[in-house]
C-alpha cells in the first residue's frame, strides 16, 4: 500500500509522535494551523469517514477515547477543535482517516 500515514505508522517515514497505543497513532502536523496541531490516525487503514462501518467503528471509538488524553498532554485545558476532512470537496489530502486536534489559542469561529 502506498499510503503516507501507513508508512508513518510503520516507522518508514519519520514523525514527531505525541501518542501511541494498540489502535491509534498521533503525531504533530508538519504544516500546523494552530500552536498545537496533532493528527490522530487509526493504525488500520480506513480511507475516510465514508468508510466507517460496523466492522471498524470500534477503532474510531478508540481515537475518540485517546483525544482527551492527547489534549491534556498537550496542555489544551481551555478547549480545542477536532476536525476530519472527507473527500475532494472536504480537502482530504491523505486518503487515510485522520482527525486534526487544534488548539493552544482562541480559534476562529468561522470554518470556511
Amino acid at each position: 500500500m502506498d499510503c503516507l500515514f501507513c508508512k508513518i505508522i510503520a516507522g518508514e517515514i519519520p514523525s514527531a509522535k505525541v501518542y501511541e497505543n494498540e489502535w491509534v497513532y498521533a503525531f504533530r502536523d508538519i504544516q500546523p494551523q494552530a500552536p498545537v496541531h496533532v493528527l490522530i490516525v487509526p493504525k488500520v487503514h480506513i480511507c475516510c469517514a465514508d468508510a466507517i462501518n460496523a466492522e471498524n467503528s470500534a477503532t474510531v471509538a478508540k481515537i475518540f477515547e485517546a483525544i482527551p488524553e492527547i489534549a491534556k498532554s498537550e496542555g489544551l485545558t481551555n478547549g480545542y477543535r477536532v476536525i476530519t476532512n472527507c473527500g475532494e470537496d472536504g480537502c482530504q489530502s491523505v486518503k487515510h482517516l485522520h482527525f486534526h486536534v487544534l488548539g493552544g489559542k482562541k480559534l476562529s469561529e468561522t470554518m470556511a
